[in-house]
């Protein structure tokens, strides 16, 4: 049983229990400043969690392609991916513990088969005012017992730190508006040796490798208010997340995810092109392996390398894909990226068509990489002029000592990581930098702990207002550059909108000054905003325009700015998104570009302000 086995009876599964399926929703989440990449099925589905309706009903079920920028450095075991997709379904206010967790049960004991002898169960046991998960905890024996299997030991309590869950962490780090709930979790046991440096004596969460989570339930019932309590939401929710990667390595029965029917055919790629064997090189195929394919998958999102946001993520992981092939002595790596895409297409046939784009990324970057490290050479050796100038994999007798402040330079202006810099035959004190990284990290977390209150979930009335200024932008920029024009994101807070599109060149100073006046003049005409729920292919008829085209799969949220009437064809703007907006153009009150900026190879960023 193959991934696409997998997924067909996972989507099969929960449709015959009255489930709709959703699309996958992009890589790059839009109009959400809360994190950089959508890393789990529920990310878009906040606003739904929180109370609003979904247009397709109660009970929702997809595949999510997901990323998480946080496991970079871990690479290089045996079960971390960067880049992994996600099986989905929730309850929204519908279903609660007494379906879901049989449902969980059957489908991983019938549908997939797995033996129950290797199945661990793991729930809440309780935080503060919120109780321990009894009721979990008797589905579960009940479900064991009826199938034949003692209980025993195989249903364990665990605190806040392992069976809680929201985007943020444990409820302590949730913001205000923030959901969250108790969850339950199922671990595979594989039973390799425990090894004793995750600690004395092996256990159900350990980290040592021998349990496997594969997937976890949780139970939305909370919300996180302004005064830090926790209150319990009109409905409560469910949502089951499970890794298709871990569920195939349990399937197979192989606790190296990088030796799975999935990954294996990218990992014989690298052995062709290096001549080495993945059994002796393990670590370095892995992280070639990983990288090239969560690389791919950002480049299919349209994000190109650069130095901020995802653009910098994905810069790192081409950097660092290269770095280990350079060290496996490979040459081509483009047949890796072939074996990605041969791997993947059947569920994103997309990336066969946009091979050619994500092949020149990677083999752009890397040139760039290679003139990146000369020029570091070259600023060390004028700092410092008795250094010598190493090469990566060069002997490094005699290496010299730089200051963390140089390391730091060398990061965040030349994007070299501290072992790339070590690489160059260079020293320096790894604590004074990371101390420096701490403070660089603690400094940027600070600001992004305020962005919670963007994104679509955001009710402020600048945020509000800056929805419905995109896409009157929007619709101007096409007015003067032709409809080949497009969005390729957005990114909206109370302090500033941007908007991102395609476009090879600076707008001048002409060019920005008639789009300011097209949109302000919108604005002045107090022109109508509504939303329809509409066939998603009767919307594309009428022209419609957006990012979110198949968010809602056979319907979708229109948004149309004027028009003399409902579902008019002559509105200014028709567009797909999930809000909010204005109810009258002349609520945004004034609209004002600050900066414009280059993303990249034929596209380009706005920032502005309204109100």
């Amino acid at each position: 049983m193959q991934a696409a086995d997998i997924i067909n009876k996972y989507i099969s599964f929960f449709e015959e229990k009255g489930h709709k399926k959703i699309t996958n929703s992009p890589l790059v989440p839009q109009n959400d400043p809360t994190t950089l990449f959508t890393s789990s099925g529920m990310q878009p589905l906040v606003p739904y969690l929180l109370g609003e309706t979904h247009p397709l009903g109660t009970r929702l079920v997809n595949v999510q392609n997901s990323f998480r920028a946080v496991d970079i450095e871990e690479i290089g075991d045996s079960t971390h991916t960067t880049f992994f997709r996600m099986l989905g379904n929730w309850s929204l206010g519908d279903y609660f513990k007494r379906e879901e967790i049989p449902w969980f049960f059957t489908f991983l004991t019938k549908e997939l088969k797995l033996p129950l002898e290797k199945l661990y169960v793991t729930v809440f046991e309780g935080y503060k005012d919120i109780p321990k998960d009894t009721e979990a905890a008797e589905l579960w024996k009940e479900l064991f017992l009826k199938a034949g299997v003692d209980p025993e030991g195989r249903i364990l309590y665990y605190g806040t730190d392992k069976n809680w869950w929201s985007r943020s962490g444990p409820p302590e780090k949730m913001p205000a508006g923030e959901p969250g709930g108790p969850s339950t979790e199922v671990f595979y046991d594989f039973g390799t040796e425990h090894d004793p440096k995750f600690g004395e004596k092996c256990h159900v969460n350990c980290d040592c490798g021998r349990y496997v989570e594969l997937a976890n339930s949780v139970f939305m019932q909370y919300k996180k208010q302004e005064d830090g309590s926790l209150t319990e939401l009109p409905k409560p929710n469910v949502d089951f997340g499970g890794g298709l990667e871990r569920m195939v390595i349990a399937v197979e029965n192989q606790p190296d995810v990088f030796k799975t029917s999935l990954l294996s055919p990218i990992i014989k790629a690298v052995e062709k092109q290096t001549g080495k064997s993945y059994k002796t090189h393990a670590l370095d195929m892995r992280i070639v392996t990983d990288h090239f394919l969560a690389a791919t998958f950002i480049i299919n999102a349209n994000i190109y390398p650069s130095n901020k946001d995802q653009g910098y993520i994905l810069r790192r992981l081409i950097r660092r894909a290269f770095d280990h092939f350079s060290r496996l002595e490979g040459e081509n790596f483009v047949p890796i990226l072939e074996a990605v895409v041969e791997q993947y297409k059947e569920n994103n046939p997309e990336l066969v068509d946009n091979f050619e784009k994500i092949k020149l990324t990677i083999i752009e970057e890397v040139s760039k990489y290679s003139t990146a490290l000369n020029k570091a050479r070259i600023f060390i050796v004028k700092k410092y002029p008795s250094a010598t100038s190493g090469q990566v994999g060069d002997d490094l007798m005699g290496v010299k000592e730089i200051t963390p402040d140089d390391v730091f330079y060398l990061y965040s202006s030349h994007g070299l990581s501290p072992t790339q810099i070590k690489n160059l035959g260079y020293t320096f004190d790894e604590q004074a930098f990371a101390d420096k990284m701490k403070a660089h990290k603690d400094l940027s977390k600070s600001g992004a702990g305020q962005k919670f209150k963007g994104g679509l979930a955001d009710q402020q009335e600048k945020t509000i207002m800056g929805h419905t200024a995109t896409h009157l932008m929007h619709q101007a920029l096409r007015d003067m550059f032709g409809t080949k024009l497009h969005q390729s994101g957005s990114n909206i807070t109370a302090e500033r909108v941007r908007f991102d599109f395609n476009l090879d060149r600076k707008l001048t100073d002409e060019e920005v000054g008639h789009l300011e006046n097209t949109v302000n003049e919108k604005i002045q005409q107090n022109l109508p905003v509504h939303f329809e729920m509409i066939p998603t292919e009767e919307a594309k008829k009428i022209g419609a325009i957006g990012l979110f085209e198949d968010t809602y799969q056979d319907v979708s949220k229109i948004y149309f700015i004027g028009g003399d009437s409902k579902h008019s064809e002559d509105a200014y703007s028709i567009e797909f998104c999930g809000g909010p907006h204005v109810d009258f153009t002349e609520k945004v009150k004034s609209f004002k570009i600050i900066k414009q900026e280059a993303l990249g190879k034929g596209f380009r960023r706005i920032y502005a302000t309204v109100g």
